[in-house]
């Protein structure tokens, strides 16, 4: 790991465009960043940065092995991945839930076990284990929304924001299980070494978030 620069996992679309604003906001540029490119590692000499742009899902796994220093990411996945990171920030955007959710009128028999279909499995059985119900888990790639309407699922466990998709298909909420934002998160090691730096950058962004 360099000790020169800072190393930053970002992931490409709108979440890592949004979080590179707020980082540009506090000093860290990256005039490669600004550029259409396709290169995957882009360094400013001049602020001692380095932008690493990878798939969002793997954010804490490159920061969780100390291939970079910090990363950012939704809260959605730092919760599916269990990744040995500290989470220094809430950066206050990219606001959504995890819910459960089912078809209008269903409700859940707490002695049943519960089929959920979930693109988020380590989410949906940390919730229902905590909450003490016996579930069968189906992970799916695809629209989730599908399960309960062909009768694959009982419930489902996704990501909601406006709640539009699931009205759309006749489901409902029933359970909020978290609050969702992106984040960021530091590498355990990068945290002791680079303390200054990183500290610095927690309290610049508490400042404007």
């Amino acid at each position: 790991m360099d000790m020169e620069y800072l190393n930053i996992a970002i992931a490409k679309g709108r979440l890592g465009n949004k979080g590179y604003e707020i980082l540009k906001e506090i000093g860290l540029s990256c005039k490669e960043f600004e550029q259409e490119s396709r290169k995957l590692i882009l360094t400013s000499e001049e602020n001692k940065v380095r932008y690493v742009l990878v798939k969002a899902v793997d954010v804490p796994i490159y920061v969780e092995r100390g291939a970079v220093d910090i990363g950012i990411v939704g809260k959605d996945t730092i919760l599916e991945e269990e990744r040995e990171v500290y989470e220094i920030a809430d950066l206050n955007f990219g606001k959504c839930k995890f819910s459960v959710a089912a078809l209008e009128g269903y409700s859940i028999d707490p002695i049943k076990k519960i089929r959920v279909a979930t693109k988020y499995p380590n989410v949906a059985k940390n919730y229902f284990f905590n909450t003490g119900r016996q579930v069968e888990i189906i992970k799916l790639n695809g629209s989730v929304e599908l399960a309960p309407l062909i009768g694959l699922s009982d419930v489902i466990v996704d990501i909601v924001e406006t709640g539009r998709t699931l009205r759309e298909n006749g489901l409902t909420v029933l359970e909020d299980i978290s609050d969702i934002s992106a984040r960021l998160i530091a590498n355990k090691a990068s945290f002791k070494f680079k303390n200054d730096r990183i500290k610095e950058i927690m309290e610049k962004i508490e400042e404007i978030v």
